[in-house]
C-alpha cells in the first residue's frame, strides 16, 4: 500500500493512495460525542501533533443494527471507538481544487455509516471529485428529543461535518465553494432538511436527494411522547442526566425494543404520525434547528439558490415487503385500509389497476406506497423547486424477480461499485455494468457542471429514466389522486 501525507488545518494527515485516488478515513470532523459532550451539540474538531494514520475506517456511531431479512441485503459494519464523529475523505489529488460530494447515508436515521462498502467514493475521485462520505449521531443520540440537550443533534453533526468541508477541504484538494450535498433514504430526508435549515446556509451550492424528501419530520409532542416512553422503560427521566446514566449497549437495546412497540401499536393511532411516518427517531420540529417542516420551507422558497437532482427507485417498497414475504398475504381489505389511512379516495384504487392491470393486492401496495412515502414527497420538491429528477427502473432479480427496482437498488451504481461483492445481495450476480457508467457519469456531471445530462422537471415534468430515455410526466393518473392529499 502506498500512502500520502498532507498538511491540514488539524495536523499532518497519512492516507492511503491507490490507482490514482487517496483517501483519508476516520478523519474527525468534532469531538467524540462521549462523556461531556454526550448528547451535546457538536464542539470544535480536534488537532493534533505529528501524523494521523487516516489509512482504515474510523470508528462508527452507537446503532441497532439490522434484522433479517434486511442485514442479508444490506452491509453494516461496526467499528469501534468514540471518535465517531468522522468522515472518510477520498482525492484525486490533494493539490487540486476539485468540485466536493458530500455523502449523508441512509439507514431509518438509526443505522448507517460511512464504512458501508457502497460509499467508496473512490470512483468520484477517479472522475475528478473529492468524495467526502460522513457519520452522524443516530437514534437516541441524534433524534431523540431531551429535556436539556439541543433539538435533532444529528441535523447538528451533519452541519458541523459541512463546516468542516467549508474549513478544511482545500487541504485534501476541494474546492469549499463547489460543494454538493447529496444522501438517500434517511440521507435525502436530511438533505432536504438541511435545504430548509438557517444553519446550513450557503454550506453547498447542489443538493442530490435519492429516494427522499422533505416531508419526513415529525411534531415536537411526538417525538417528546416517544422520549418519555423510552425513559419510562428504563426507570430514568427523559433528560441529559437521566439518559446519561444508562450504558450505550442498554439505550440501544431499549430503543430498538420501543421502535418495535411503536410498529406494533402504531396503527391504533397511540402514536399519532408516526402510524404513517413509521420511524420513532427521526427529524422533528423544533421551531429553531427545523423551524418547521423542510417542504413547506422549500416550497416557500428556503434553498432557492440551490441547484437540485431528486428521483426515486420504481418500487421503493418492494424492498420492505419482498424479503418479509409479506405480499402474497395482502387482502383487499387491508389495500382497502391503506388507502384509507393515508386519506386516498377509494376510487384511487381503481387508477392503480388501471395502471398496473395484472398486480396483486400486495404489489398494488408498493405501487400505492411508493408513491406516498417517496415518489410523491420528490414531485412537490420538483414543483416547488427547479430540478432535474430521475426515476431508476432496473429491476433487481432476485427473490424470483419480484424485489424489482426497489429502495437502495440505484446506491452501487452510483458509486460505481458492482465490483464490491457486497453489492450482488442487492443486485444479484450480473448487474449491468452500463448503467453504472451511465448513472455515475450522471451524478458526475451535476456535481461538477448542475447539469446532469438532461432538462429539469418544469411544467412537462420530465423525468429521466436509468436505463432509458426522458419521459413526460411518467404516471400522471397516480400522480394526480395525491394531488391534495401528499
Amino acid at each position: 500500500m502506498d500512502t500520502t501525507t498532507i498538511d491540514t488545518p488539524q495536523g499532518q494527515v497519512r492516507g492511503r493512495t491507490e490507482n490514482g485516488v487517496t483517501a483519508f478515513l476516520g478523519v474527525p470532523y468534532a469531538a467524540a460525542p462521549f462523556g461531556p459532550n454526550r448528547f451535546r451539540a457538536p464542539t470544535a474538531p480536534p488537532s493534533w501533533d505529528g501524523v494521523r494514520d487516516a489509512v482504515d475506517h474510523g470508528a462508527t456511531v452507537p446503532k441497532v443494527g439490522y434484522r433479517p431479512p434486511t442485514s442479508e441485503i444490506l452491509s453494516e459494519p461496526e467499528v469501534a471507538g468514540d471518535d465517531c464523529l468522522n468522515v472518510a475523505v477520498y482525492t484525486p489529488d490533494p493539490g487540486g481544487s476539485a468540485p466536493v460530494y458530500v455523502w449523508i447515508h441512509g439507514g431509518a436515521f438509526v443505522n448507517g455509516s460511512n464504512a458501508v462498502p457502497a460509499y467508496d467514493g473512490s470512483a468520484f475521485a477517479r472522475d475528478g471529485v473529492v468524495a467526502v462520505v460522513i457519520n452522524y449521531r443516530l437514534g437516541v443520540d441524534g433524534f431523540a428529543r431531551i429535556d436539556g440537550a439541543p433539538a435533532n443533534r444529528g441535523l447538528l453533526d451533519q452541519v458541523a461535518a459541512l463546516e468542516w468541508v467549508r474549513d478544511h477541504i482545500a487541504a485534501y484538494g476541494g474546492d469549499p465553494a463547489q460543494v454538493t450535498v447529496a444522501g438517500e433514504s434517511a440521507g435525502a430526508m436530511s438533505v432536504a432538511t438541511l435545504l430548509a435549515m438557517p444553519r446550513a446556509e450557503r454550506l453547498f451550492r447542489r443538493a442530490i436527494l435519492q429516494s427522499g424528501g422533505g416531508h419526513n419530520v415529525i411534531a415536537e409532542e411526538t417525538a417528546s411522547r416517544v422520549a418519555a416512553a423510552l425513559a419510562s422503560s428504563l426507570s430514568v427521566e427523559p433528560s441529559v442526566d437521566g439518559f446519561g446514566s444508562v450504558s450505550v449497549d442498554a439505550l440501544l437495546d431499549a430503543q430498538r425494543s420501543l421502535s418495535d412497540r411503536v410498529a406494533a401499536e402504531a396503527a391504533s393511532g397511540a402514536w399519532g404520525e408516526l402510524a404513517l411516518k413509521m420511524m420513532a427517531f427521526q427529524p422533528y420540529v423544533d421551531g429553531d434547528v427545523v423551524p418547521a417542516e423542510p417542504y413547506s420551507r422549500i416550497a416557500d422558497g428556503a434553498g432557492a439558490e440551490v441547484e437540485i437532482l431528486i428521483g426515486t427507485t420504481s418500487e421503493e417498497h418492494a424492498f420492505f415487503l419482498v424479503p418479509a414475504g409479506i405480499v402474497p398475504h395482502i387482502t383487499e381489505d387491508y389495500l382497502a385500509a391503506i388507502l384509507a389511512g393515508y386519506r386516498l379516495d377509494p376510487a384511487a384504487l381503481d387508477v392503480y389497476r388501471a395502471q398496473l392491470p395484472d398486480a396483486s393486492p400486495g404489489e398494488l401496495m408498493i405501487a400505492i406506497m411508493t408513491d406516498w412515502f417517496f415518489r410523491m414527497p420528490a414531485v412537490r420538491i420538483a414543483e416547488a423547486h427547479p430540478a432535474h429528477v430521475y426515476e431508476f427502473t432496473w429491476r433487481s432479480p432476485l427473490f424470483d424477480g419480484n424485489l424489482g427496482a426497489c429502495h437502495a437498488l440505484e446506491l452501487p451504481f452510483v458509486f460505481d461499485v458492482l465490483d464490491k461483492p457486497e453489492t450482488a445481495r442487492i443486485t444479484g450476480p450480473t448487474p449491468p455494468q452500463a448503467l453504472a457508467d451511465e448513472m455515475h457519469r450522471a451524478w458526475v456531471d451535476f456535481v461538477r457542471t448542475g447539469n446532469p445530462g438532461w432538462g429539469r422537471y418544469g411544467t412537462a415534468r420530465t423525468v429521466k429514466m436509468f436505463p432509458g430515455t426522458t419521459v413526460d410526466d411518467p404516471r400522471a393518473a397516480t400522480r394526480e389522486v395525491w394531488d391534495g392529499v401528499r
